[in-house]
């Protein structure tokens, strides 16, 4: 993933985190889901987001659209899917 998306990734995760200051565990699935929101909305579609833990992940990614890394003991693995329409029979 380019350094400028890395970038982008890294600052979107910390202000959700400072944003959850108040609560003692910030919600992995909350967290995802506005990351995978962003970024389907800066770069298009279609990015995954998984956090957690601990996870194990086997996942194809588009080239350039792949990124994993850790913040506060918890794991961000962000990539990215090509995606074709679906054709009419």
């Amino acid at each position: 993933m380019p350094a400028v998306m890395q970038d982008r990734a890294f600052r979107c995760t910390r202000a959700l985190l400072d944003s959850n200051s108040d609560q003692k565990k910030p919600s992995p699935t909350h967290l995802a889901m506005a990351l995978k929101k962003e970024f389907d909305s800066r770069y298009g579609p279609a990015w995954h987001c998984i956090v957690g833990k601990s996870f194990g992940s086997f996942v194809t990614h588009s080239s350039g659209g792949f990124v994993y890394y850790s913040v506060e003991k918890l794991s961000f693995l962000l990539f990215k899917t090509q995606v074709r329409p679906v054709k009419n029979r």
